[in-house]
């Protein structure tokens, strides 16, 4: 097992070059508006093209929750729902499209503090902590500093210019989450997060999956960034992925899903216990997204002639997302 190399400090260098490929650590700043060529674009076309996302998941053996802040540009939008593992069924959650440059603030890198506030909703998010306040919705969490490296993964996309994302391990949490009037410990649940920032194309697409325990975690994706962001930790130790392969059943979000990758480092079942998922069509722009949540079983392994690490039943997402955006 080759060690990644450390975090660029800023993306791009100086120079406006990015340095494409995986590393460990985080990146202090992204700024598209210092690329050089040939990946540089014009303003206006990076007023449409620059998309951002800050997701938020959290993990407990009670619930799942997921809640993220998106900034595509000419809109903006943020969503969280509560999934109540026991009764299989989202409990509570909401999605709200905000106002452009006035609802949503988007980090200009993973450490920084996103939020979104529009109609008595508000959530806040940074890599440690996580605030929200919505009808019916309330939750309070803090999240522990990582105990293994950030991926930080960089590359260039069809139809775009460059992209970005930082990924971490799972962070110990701790906080509530209320739902009307009944309260959820969040205590001894695992936490992750995605802050991914970039130039894409107008159509974009991919398959995604991404469980977590303290000890070991994963980051899948096929789509539109390849195999950048595949990623164990195992550990303590951050270990890049080759290509994944993601067997499903389009359309049956009931429906088991096969994840492995190609350098035979990892190999999961997923099981499903429920779905949130979201069709938005805002004519000159839709999106067509569903989010499995439930658990992985199989096994992992820090490199091909290391032993078999078994994973059972750890809580976690597939998610087969489509967007004109």
């Amino acid at each position: 097992m080759t060690p990644l190399p450390a975090a660029p400090p800023t993306i791009p260098a100086p120079d406006g070059v990015p340095a494409f490929g995986r590393f460990a650590g985080a990146a202090a700043r992204f700024d598209w508006a210092r690329l050089s060529a040939p990946h540089a674009r014009s303003r206006w076309w990076r007023r449409f093209h620059h998309k951002r996302w800050h997701y938020t998941a959290l993990a407990t053996d009670e619930l799942f929750c997921g809640i993220a802040i998106v900034d595509v540009g000419w809109t903006n939008t943020a969503f969280a729902y509560v999934f109540e593992r026991g009764q299989r069924e989202v409990v509570a959650g909401f999605s709200r499209d905000g106002i452009p440059g006035l609802t949503a603030h988007l980090a200009d890198h993973a450490g920084g503090q996103s939020r979104f506030s529009f109609a008595g909703s508000r959530v806040d998010m940074s890599a440690s902590q996580l605030s929200l306040r919505c009808k019916g919705l309330r939750i309070d969490a803090a999240m522990a500093a990582p105990g293994a490296p950030l991926l930080l993964a960089v590359g260039p996309v069809q139809g775009g210019a460059v992209h970005a994302t930082q990924k971490s391990s799972g962070l110990a949490l701790t906080g509530t989450v209320r739902v009307g009037a009944r309260a959820y410990r969040l205590d001894g649940g695992v936490a992750s997060f995605d802050y991914s920032n970039g130039l894409l194309a107008r159509n974009t697409a991919w398959r995604w999956a991404s469980a977590h325990s303290l000890e070991l975690g994963f980051n899948l994706q096929a789509g539109y960034f390849g195999a950048h962001e595949n990623a164990l930790w195992l550990d303590g130790q951050l270990i890049g992925l080759g290509a994944a392969t993601f067997e499903f059943t389009e359309g049956d979000p009931a429906a088991p899903w096969h994840v492995f990758t190609d350098d035979g480092l990892l190999d999961l079942h997923f099981t499903p216990e429920g779905a949130r998922r979201e069709d938005k069509n805002l004519l000159v722009a839709a999106s067509r997204y569903v989010q499995p949540i439930g658990t992985f079983s199989g096994w992992v392994r820090a490199g091909a002639d290391g032993p078999r690490r078994a994973v059972t039943r750890l809580a976690g997402v597939t998610e087969d997302h489509a967007s004109r955006w």
